[in-house]
């Protein structure tokens, strides 16, 4: 469900809302708070249009390094140990059968999502954990935008067992009527973390932003 929501909306998604609108009032796992903002989640692509929806998404994650839904990415920026990561996470992948398609890049959030959603719950519970700082950032790098699609990687949070505690400055700046992106980055600029054990390659030096031309078929 949360692989859903965090995808690139299509039809399809739209047409599911209700039966996710119905998973999450049994969704005892998540926080009622959670819960709740989901709801507002599902609430705004219920009333906008497909193409609406799509822009807004574009609008949001493919404008800032902070927001982007791609892992390796707050882990690796644009070094080139972020290749090497990819080719280990896509064995990982295709040694318990998940095959992915052209174009699909495996540390796209969704993506990995759906890999966990196949694995027995210890083990889907372990590699979850190993992104929760990741999936902080994220949330409150999203917060910040105001958008409430920071209630679905607020959800991811959760079922690693943690609630986000909300950034002094991310609060802030969701309280602004058009928050700016470049200072986003600035103010939530990820340190290095570890990540399926990998190393720390960022250093200090900033990386430089790359936008992906074409989003993963899904």
């Amino acid at each position: 469900m949360l692989s859903a929501l965090l995808d690139y909306p299509d039809r399809a998604l739209l047409d599911s809302l209700g039966e996710i609108r119905a998973t999450l009032c049994d969704a005892g796992t998540l926080p009622p708070g959670v819960r709740a903002n989901l709801g507002t989640l599902l609430d705004q692509l219920s009333t906008r249009t497909l193409i609406e929806s799509q822009e807004d998404y574009v609008d949001i994650f493919d404008r800032s390094r902070t927001a982007s839904l791609y892992l390796f990415e707050h882990v690796h920026g644009e070094s080139r140990e972020r290749g090497q990561a990819m080719v280990d996470l896509l064995t990982t992948y295709e040694a318990h059968g998940l095959t992915l398609g052209n174009g699909e890049l495996p540390d796209y959030l969704p993506v990995f999502l759906e890999f966990l959603a196949q694995l027995d719950h210890d083990e889907a519970q372990g590699l979850l954990g190993e992104i929760s700082h990741i999936a902080s950032n994220l949330a409150n790098s999203l917060s910040a935008l105001g958008t409430p699609y920071a209630a679905a990687v607020d959800a991811v949070l959760a079922l690693t067992g943690e609630i986000r505690q909300p950034d002094a400055a991310a609060q802030a700046a969701s309280e602004s009527a058009e928050p700016d992106h470049e200072a986003l980055d600035r103010d939530w600029e990820d340190p290095p973390v570890s990540f399926l054990g990998a190393p720390d390659t960022l250093g200090a030096t900033p990386q430089p932003v790359h936008f992906y031309e074409k989003r993963p078929a899904r």
